[in-house]
């Protein structure tokens, strides 16, 4: 056991955490994301919610807002709006950052592409539909 370290970090995500380089992409989804058909490693985070998964996450995880004019994707809904979970991961992105984080939203299966080239992917239990979330990890 580590002190000062979220519990939902396990260890199998905090060394995927720490083997992700600058540019690369963690991808947090929700619990109806087909993440196990992406190809990419997934890590299950049950009984969190997206926004939990990125708090713990962005406490360790530098977020490219150096580098990429927007660093997070969010999947969109079907009729192209941000879904439920967005302000407030948000909220939490910017807290973590300690300044603005651009976010920018994808159609559904350009979602899915961008997942597949991920680094890993963090499968959450969030119920809120399209709560799916690509972060690209910064530099310190």
């Amino acid at each position: 056991m580590l002190k000062g370290i979220d519990p939902l970090l396990t260890p199998d995500l905090l060394r995927a955490l720490a083997a992700a380089g600058h540019g690369d992409v963690i991808g947090v989804v929700d619990r109806n994301f087909p993440a196990h058909s992406t190809g990419v490693p997934v890590i299950d985070l049950p009984g969190a919610d997206a926004t939990q998964a990125l708090r713990a996450i962005c406490a360790l995880l530098p977020i490219d807002v150096e580098f990429q004019a927007t660093p997070v994707a969010h999947m969109l809904t079907i009729d192209g709006e941000p879904g439920p979970a967005v302000d407030e991961v948000h909220a939490t992105l910017v807290a973590a950052a300690g300044r603005e984080v651009p976010m920018r939203g994808i159609e559904r299966f350009d979602f899915y592409e961008g997942a597949r080239s991920a680094r890993v992917v963090v499968q959450t239990s969030d119920d809120r539909p399209y709560a799916c979330f690509l972060v690209a990890k910064g530099v310190l």
